[in-house]
């Protein structure tokens, strides 16, 4: 909270996480350095890093003990348990993308219960700076504070927030979203003053569901914000037993929930926890009952849908935003979930967005969920794929793209379109849209058609109607606009330690053995995406082949409907046959939380799901991949296209 006096209370240390390596310790035990001491501050600072994926299973204060403990330096970790609030830090300094990855809202929780007041950076993740924002932890990109607030300046709130948008600026003098949405949201109605002039697909969808809310002037311009009402909100299990906490702190028992029959509760990174290296090693599998229990228990409490964990079996019912394109999300609607993958509906034709747990916990009681509007970004996918190239390539492209390399879509709108995209089915669009979380865009969006129709007819017995207004006006505003010769795309990979490190299958110089191959995830568990799987490994098997030794293969659906469909066809069997294992639907090794994950570092993993930053995994290398070459990997014994081992084969280089 801003002190009475409308200044910052920022008395304590300041820690500057720069890639020296001593210099953290050195700062921790109380000695101040100056920034060239500390080396280059951390670019890229991962909420994976801030919080590590075992510290989710906290959800209160406690939290404070684990803030940064993830970071690693030449393969050490010199934030201990507890070191940030007994260091007494008050203000965390660092590079670009601060707070990038997972929408996990644990990490700002945490260095705020440590004690942080202000996190400086040259640049932030949107959804890490939008937690922030509603926890009440303020944020700045002003490198030149570090020396102000050394020489004893106080640092006022006005100074801090002058450059932020009114809502963000209101948010925090409020002291957060919660106590905000207490005082101006409950009666907030529908804006009527819809933008003129060419619009987007997606500032028309913004401007159908913009609130007007008292004290904020908001007109749905780029970079201005405000509320919307969302069809539906969806949260997982990591994040709902926190919701739950910050809900009942702040409102009382029982809560008077909004519209409650649109609030979905999913299990999906958790059902395969007892199989989770990671979570069998450090002892965590009472921790995981209890949030699992504390997440049940909201939903009973207040008759909830819950997809939850599958009875008598392994495995969850869905992936939470996989399921949510299979059976709720709808063209020209809105949708937030607590995930960074949320943007996956997209592929829908509906605007669909990742957000935090506060952000969330406000919604479950208002049904208005805050938007900073952002730029519109056009990708236009020309060309002719060749065959057997994947979505998962063309997003591995993209990443490599002077565009996102430069970070200039950041926050941003990502409209795919193009005669790429006209082809594509809704499965392969939901791996662009999913993947604009690695390109670090706010969402991602193909306007609907006819492929769209037959979707929700076929999956889902709808007959959709498409209105005209659904599309994206000709004279509309882009800031920028990609394009894209998918003629040139071949089986893409990314290099450990970021989606961003692309490089072509066929540009590999070195030969890459393999532990591990894992198929599945939001990104890679869809229908098209298990035909692929099968592709490759009916080939092999009709030529007597399996997977490599000492290399196991894991093949992971999305959902219940997915897997259903791979048994109807008779997939389970070829798979079985070739050597693999096929598991019940979970996040799983995506999120470290099942088979798939490595236990030693120089296991090394070929994977199809969407993200690789160090640790995610497990202490190995994992390379990302499309769901072919993650087969053919798998039966190679090294990384390989599926071209590549069919020609390994015909030359005998790989016999049966």
């Amino acid at each position: 909270m801003p002190g009475t006096d409308g200044h910052l209370n920022l008395d304590g240390a300041i820690l500057l996480l720069g890639t020296a390596p001593d210099a953290i310790t050195l700062q921790l035990a109380g000695k101040q350095l100056s920034l060239d001491r500390v080396g280059p501050l951390r670019d890229d600072v991962s909420t994976d890093e801030i919080t590590p994926l075992p510290t989710l299973l906290t959800f209160d204060e406690t939290l404070a003990q684990h803030a940064h403990t993830g970071l690693t330096i030449d393969g050490k970790r010199p934030i201990g348990t507890g070191a940030i609030a007994e260091a007494g830090i008050a203000v965390i300094v660092a590079g670009r993308r601060y707070g990038k990855g997972s929408s996990r809202e644990h990490s700002p929780f945490a260095e705020q219960a440590a004690g942080v007041r202000l996190v400086i950076a040259e640049s932030f993740e949107r959804i890490y700076r939008q937690n922030c924002d509603n926890l009440g932890l303020f944020t700045s990109t002003d490198m030149g504070l570090v020396d102000r607030i050394r020489g004893g300046e106080q640092i006022s709130v006005d100074e801090l927030v002058a450059d932020r948008d009114p809502l963000a600026a209101t948010i925090l003098r409020a002291g957060g979203l919660l106590p905000f949405a207490k005082q101006r949201l409950a009666s907030a109605g529908s804006l009527d003053r819809p933008p003129t002039g060419p619009q987007t697909l997606a500032e028309k969808i913004v401007a159908r569901y913009a609130l007007d809310v008292d004290g904020i002037d908001w007109d749905c311009r780029a970079g201005t914000g405000g509320f919307v009402r969302a069809d539906y909100r969806f949260i997982i299990e990591h994040y709902c037993p926190m919701a739950a906490h910050l809900l009942h702190t702040t409102f009382g028992r029982p809560l008077n929930l909004h519209d409650p029959d649109t609030i979905i509760l999913f299990e999906d990174h958790l059902s395969y926890a007892h199989r989770s290296p990671t979570h069998m090693r450090l002892g965590l599998l009472d921790k995981v009952e209890s949030l699992s229990e504390a997440h049940r228990d909201f939903g009973e409490e207040y008759g909830l849908t819950n997809h939850g964990w599958l009875p008598n079996e392994e495995g969850s019912e869905a992936i939470s935003h996989a399921l949510m394109i299979e059976r709720y999300a709808l063209p020209g609607r809105v949708v937030v979930g607590t995930d960074s993958h949320t943007p996956h509906s997209g592929a829908l034709g509906c605007f669909a967005f990742g957000v935090g747990t506060t952000d969330m916990a406000s919604a479950f009681m208002t049904g208005a969920i805050r938007l900073t509007m952002a730029d519109n970004l056009l990708v236009r996918l020309e060309g002719e794929l060749s065959t057997g190239i994947t979505a998962k390539d063309i997003a591995l492209t993209l990443l490599t793209h002077p565009t996102f390399r430069e970070r200039r879509g950041l926050g941003c709108i990502f409209e795919f379109t193009g005669s790429v995209i006209d082809a594509m089915s809704i499965d392969e669009r939901a791996t662009l849209t999913n993947m604009v979380a690695e390109m670090g865009g706010l969402t991602g969006i193909c306007a609907p058609d006819a492929e769209t129709v037959r979707f929700l007819r076929e999956r889902r017995g709808i007959d959709f109607e498409i209105e005209d207004w659904m599309r994206s006006d000709p004279d509309a505003h882009y800031r920028h606009e990609i394009v894209v010769d998918c003629a040139t795309v071949g089986p893409m990979l990314a290099r450990p330690g970021d989606p961003g490190n692309g490089v072509a299958v066929a540009e590999l110089t070195e030969r890459v053995e393999i532990d591990i191959a894992y198929g599945g995830s939001c990104t890679a568990g869809k229908r098209e995406d298990f035909d692929r799987y099968h592709a490759v490994a009916s080939w092999a098997a009709a030529n007597g082949l399996r997977v490599a030794d000492d290399v196991v293969l894991y093949l992971q659906c999305g959902t219940v409907d997915v897997r259903d469909y791979c048994i109807e066809r008779g997939y389970l069997e070829t798979f079985e046959q070739i050597g693999a294992e096929m598991l019940g639907p979970s996040c799983g090794a995506c999120a470290q939380c099942g088979p798939g994950v490595s236990e030693q570092p120089e296991q090394v993993t070929i994977s199809a799901i969407n993200r690789n930053f160090a640790g995610r995994g497990g202490p190995g290398q994992v390379w990302l991949a499309s769901p072919p070459t993650v087969v053919a990997s798998a039966i190679a014994g090294e990384i390989v296209s599926f071209d590549d081992l069919q020609a390994a084969f015909r030359s005998g280089r790989i016999r049966a």
